[in-house]
């Protein structure tokens, strides 16, 4: 390329670059009051603030300094981030119905059929009849308890699959996953082929990655040639949950210790996981809890949309303005928590969306229609394995070792998988056929 070419191009780029600018700024001259937020670059906006960390975390830095009630500018969109529970309520409840609509997401499109599915449809009557189908139908307490048998072959399965392993340690994340999706894909498709199911979550991890609403295509809609083809499937969130929820009580031994004994005192009396008993067991409830706090299944929720302007402590929002709640950052918030950043099963919360401090399922007319579900396979899950087995670090590596680090998605997962040593548990209540050789240590 000559010098006169490449100046030319160079020219061209300025040019752009300066229009784009221009245009930002003429914008932004013309809406009033809206909340504060840092410095915008052109054309890019905001989007450098966001590559040097997890989002979720990175968006609570930046609420620090510029407020719970802040603006950024993602690209093309113009987005309002909420990190506190006072303007979670106005979101999620003064305003629930101005804030109950999706803005168009790029995975979402293509995984959910171009957002006709419960997440991700337009608020309005056809959402309405999607959620009350699933309500009445698909997530009421007679259709959950007509799955379980299915929860509870594929999670004696999974105690099989454990006792019987040859290594030291087994991969309890890969594990967990497996049967997690095993319950999933025979409740809804009635039966289960393995040999599909390692394509399946690999399918649903891809999705999951990018269905966050930091794709390319997200923050850029008109520039189609980014919107690159994108496979998707369903949702991680309860496998995710029993991760955290076992890398937080192999972290605390006291948490662990405590929540063993009561699964057992209760299952020993009839020698197995019984999930009819399972709301007995008010400690794991509360462990299941405080793993939602510290690692809410979706840090950022799913976006809303504003579908009229209106005003939130005196800041105007613009009308299609994309909002993101940071529950994460709720959930870690000093105001509202003493010692957030501790994992203490004992505080008592409410999990169901009342109190705005704990949103890990949302709130509103948008709140997660299937989280009574969700809880119930990770609670269950949890039973079945701190009933069978005592766990513990391999390579007598040390409680506060464990790496806790973060992979974002939708659902935020570990970025390492979790590696456990299982130690069979067995009483005298344990059926004889659930025993298999295997290299791990028996106590009885």
């Amino acid at each position: 390329m000559d010098s006169q070419t490449f100046n030319f191009l160079a020219f061209i780029f300025f040019l752009f670059f300066i229009i784009a600018a221009l245009r930002i700024r003429k914008k932004s001259d013309v809406i009033p009051n809206i909340p504060p937020g840092p410095w915008k670059l052109p054309i890019i906006g905001n989007i450098p603030n966001l590559v040097t960390s997890t989002p979720h975390r990175k968006l609570r830095d930046l609420a620090n300094k510029y407020g719970p009630l802040m603006h950024l500018q993602l690209g093309q969109v113009s987005t309002i981030v909420v990190s506190s529970a006072e303007y979670a309520k106005e979101v999620m409840n003064t305003h629930d119905i101005i804030f109950a609509s999706r803005p168009p997401v790029l995975a979402a499109k293509i995984i959910s059929y171009d957002c006709t599915n419960i997440g991700f449809a337009p608020y309005g009557n056809y959402w309405r009849q999607l959620r009350k189908i699933c309500t009445l139908e698909l997530l009421s307490t007679k259709r959950v308890n007509s799955f379980r048998p299915i929860r509870e072959e594929e999670f004696t399965n999974l105690v099989k699959r454990i006792m019987s392993s040859k290594e030291g340690s087994v991969n309890l994340t890969e594990e967990v996953l497996s049967s997690i999706y095993g319950i999933v894909s025979q409740s809804a498709f009635g039966g289960t082929k393995r040999g599909d199911q390692e394509k399946f979550i690999c399918l649903v991890q891809q999705a999951t990655a990018v269905a966050g609403g930091f794709d390319a295509g997200d923050l850029f809609p008109s520039w189609e040639w980014l919107q690159l083809d994108i496979f998707g499937g369903g949702s991680e969130t309860s496998a995710h949950t029993i991760d955290w929820a076992m890398s937080e009580m192999i972290r605390d031994p006291r948490v662990m210790e405590k929540a063993q004994a009561e699964v057992r005192e209760l299952f020993n009396r009839i020698g197995k996981v019984d999930e009819t008993l399972i709301n007995e067991l008010k400690y794991l409830k509360s462990v299941v809890k405080e793993t939602l706090r510290l690692h809410p299944p979706a840090p950022l929720l799913l976006p809303r949309e504003c579908g009229e302007a209106c005003e939130i402590n005196g800041y105007h929002i613009p009308y299609k303005t994309k909002v993101i709640v940071n529950a994460w950052a709720i959930g870690r918030d000093p105001n509202y928590w003493s010692d957030p950043e501790k994992f203490y099963p004992e505080s008592s919360i409410d999990y169901k969306g009342n109190n705005f401090e704990f949103v890990p399922f949302g709130a509103g007319r948008r709140t997660c229609p299937g989280s009574t579900l969700g809880l119930l396979n990770v609670e269950l899950a949890l039973a079945y394995l701190l009933y069978h087995f005592d766990w513990k670090l391999p390579s007598g590596m040390k409680h506060e070792e464990l790496d806790m680090s973060e992979a974002f998605g939708v659902a935020v997962r570990r970025k390492k998988d979790l590696q456990l040593v299982p130690i069979v548990f067995i009483s005298k209540f344990v059926p004889f056929q659930m025993v298999s050789t295997s290299s791990h240590a028996h106590r009885v």
